[in-house]
């Protein structure tokens, strides 16, 4: 894993050390990515400069460094990821005459087979996570490519005459052709989802590549834009999945997991996984063990708030797989110091507080080991979210629309405080975390008018954002695409096409890359096997959710390996208790970065909006923690980088 920079100066007017000088430059903000080595390249008649740091995990000798030139010369790449089928590959290019490699890392089996067989071509064949730049000197053509669910990032922009483009926003910011100019739009999008949407970025002529598509730029700087892996497509072609014998279709599932698990093992460093006790980290785990003969090396964070705290789960799950197990309990003051480092940690506003212990895990594991395999994409493959449980309790579709509204209206007078208050006497373990605010959500819900306004209401932290941003027009992204009713035609396969898509790359990938690699730890996540995905969205809905049991088929699987009593019970996000803090030991920052007068004079939010949210909260009238949080990472990130 690591970092990568670089710029192609359309103008080329600039020699080749002040090209070294400047993406050098750009290269170092990225040196916690990658703190093994550190590498440039430039050619000053292409005008194109290249910037690598280095996470060393395969092949740790020199063989590894990059930039890296191709055999033949004409090629060079700057890459960031793994690819989990490079000895496949390696012995492909020996069958077919390509050429003799130099080392065992796979950066060069990826740049020798992006000589020999073309760029798409080798991307249709590689199995892993990546985001490159690559540069043909023949043709003078730079591509950049992301891999096909968005596990690495890569942005990109255009400044004049300069195209810059970097695994982190922060690499951007270091070139000198760079201006950071707020993107109104975007940030109301921001609002909306607690993230900016691919392939917008806070900033304006700033882009993220969106995943599974690759850019080719050539000597007069048009970008091609094309699309070598498109999940749309193989959803709109298998989500009427045929019932199939239940069995071999469980079996087929756990030997595609299996795979997915095996290949991500190979590491020429120490390697262990992240386990909360759910569904999704307990099976990698049980997999893993599966395949290892020693014992795995698990990590996870406790807290004492114990709606938060699933470390009681993780242990009995670790005790009976036998793995080496690290558990440390967080303190609120350990959690709470994290939260100055976010602005910087994700470049732009980013607003899911499980970032926090998203860190702290990423950390503790990094004092143990270097790789750590995670359990993420589980939810969207095999329907685990809350949401879609929410959704269908929302359609009520054998309820007139009117008397579901007026039930939505009903829920929604209590407020969500006294929801929690009522259920304080039923037993944690039958109580959902947070049912107040579930409940408040619900109450939108029934309100919409549609399935897909449902989703949306669902989703949203802010469902107005153009009122919180005045004069924004928020981005009309994938959750307002009318013609996926037609592709998609299933309301369940609709929702989870569409968190893949958009949640899980510009959120939850997002949120682990930035937490994981600020502590150089490499993150692994065997659920996002694009083979395993293509074999999910081929099963049956039925194998999704059944009689109300979400993840049905995966947890079928664990069930082979763990007992079911170990890790049958409700979903528990992985959080921070966010809206007690900030009418606690918070309140004097919040206070400082939601002043009235302040957001006025700013003259981006409006000021008279967030009073209004605040004061509810302080309060206890409402729990706005989730939208004030928003609010609060966009400020910080304002402050931040002086925006």
């Amino acid at each position: 894993m690591c970092g990568i920079a670089g710029f192609f100066d359309l103008a080329r007017g600039q020699p080749k050390g002040a090209l070294e000088h400047i993406v050098k430059g750009m290269a170092a903000t990225l040196s916690h990515r990658g703190p093994d080595g550190a590498g440039t390249w430039a050619d000053g008649a292409g005008g194109i400069a290249l910037g690598h740091q280095r996470l060393a995990v395969i092949d740790l000798s020199a063989t590894g460094a990059q930039p890296m030139a191709s055999n033949d010369g004409r090629f060079v790449i700057a890459y960031n990821g793994e690819i989990y089928n490079a000895e496949e590959l390696r012995g492909a290019l020996a069958a077919s005459g390509g050429p003799t490699l130099r080392g065992l890392c796979d950066t060069e089996i990826l740049l020798e087979a992006c000589a020999w067989w073309g760029v798409e071509e080798t991307l249709k064949r590689a199995v892993g996570m990546f985001a490159f730049a690559l540069w043909d000197k023949r043709e003078r053509r730079l591509f950049l490519a992301r891999d096909r669910l968005g596990i690495k990032p890569l942005y990109w922009g255009r400044m004049g005459r300069t195209i810059m483009f970097a695994s982190e926003l922060k690499a951007l910011v270091a070139h000198p052709e760079f201006k950071g100019e707020l993107d109104r739009d975007a940030a109301a999008s921001y609002f909306r989802h607690g993230y900016v949407p691919t392939p917008a970025t806070i900033y304006r002529n700033v882009y993220k590549l969106c995943p599974g598509h690759m850019l080719e730029f050539g000597v007069d700087g048009v970008a091609n834009d094309h699309t070598w892996w498109d999940l749309r497509a193989i959803v709109s072609q298998t989500t009427q999945g045929k019932v199939v014998d239940e069995g071999a279709s469980l079996d087929a599932l756990e030997a595609q997991l299996r795979e997915a698990v095996r290949c991500r093992l190979v590491s020429d460093v120490p390697l262990g996984a992240f386990l909360s006790g759910g569904i999704d980290s307990s099976t990698v785990v049980a997999l893993m063990q599966a395949e290892s003969t020693a014992p795995v090396k698990t990590f996870t964070i406790g807290f004492d708030e114990a709606d938060y705290n699933e470390a009681n789960h993780a242990r009995d799950v670790a005790a009976h797989l036998g793995t080496d197990h690290t558990e440390l309990t967080v303190r609120p003051d350990d959690a709470r110091a994290v939260i100055p480092d976010l602005p910087m940690m994700h470049d732009e506003p980013f607003a899911d507080v499980s970032a926090i212990p998203t860190f702290l895990i990423s950390k503790l594991a990094r004092e143990h080991v270097t790789v750590a395999l995670s359990g993420d994409g589980g939810d969207e493959l095999f329907a685990g979210y809350d949401r879609y449980r929410l959704a269908g309790v929302a359609r009520l579709g054998f309820v007139p629309p009117v008397l579901r509204r007026a039930l939505g209206s009903m829920i929604g007078a209590l407020p969500p405080g006294a929801w929690d208050t009522f259920s304080r006497p039923i037993p944690i373990r039958f109580r959902p975390p947070a049912l107040g605010d579930k409940l408040a959500k619900l109450s939108r819900v029934l309100q919409a008018c549609d399935d897909d306004a449902v989703y949306r209401a669902i989703c949203a932290q802010w469902s107005e954002p153009n009122v919180l941003v005045p004069g924004a027009s928020e981005i009309q992204g994938a959750i307002f695409d009318d013609t996926l009713r037609g592709d998609i035609p299933n309301f369940l396969s609709r929702m989870q096409y569409l968190d893949t898509v958009t949640y899980l790359p510009d959120d939850i990938l997002t949120k682990v890359d930035r937490a994981s690699m600020a502590v150089a730890l490499e993150a692994r996540v065997p659920l996002l096997d694009h083979r395993v995905v293509e074999h999910a969205w081929r099963m049956h809905p039925s194998f999704k959710r059944r009689g109300g049991v979400s993840k049905w088929a995966l947890r079928q699987i664990l069930y082979r390996h763990v007992p079911r009593e170990l890790v049958d019970r409700p979903k528990m996000g992985f959080g921070v208790p966010v809206g007690d803090w900030l009418r606690g030991p918070l309140r004097d920052w919040a206070e400082t970065l939601l002043s009235h007068e302040r957001l006025k004079n700013e003259g981006v939010l409006n000021a008279d909006v967030v009073s209004a949210h605040w004061q509810e909260h302080l309060s206890g009238r409402r729990n706005w923690s989730y939208r004030l949080w928003t609010i609060l990472m966009f400020q910080a990130w304002k402050e931040k980088w002086k925006i």
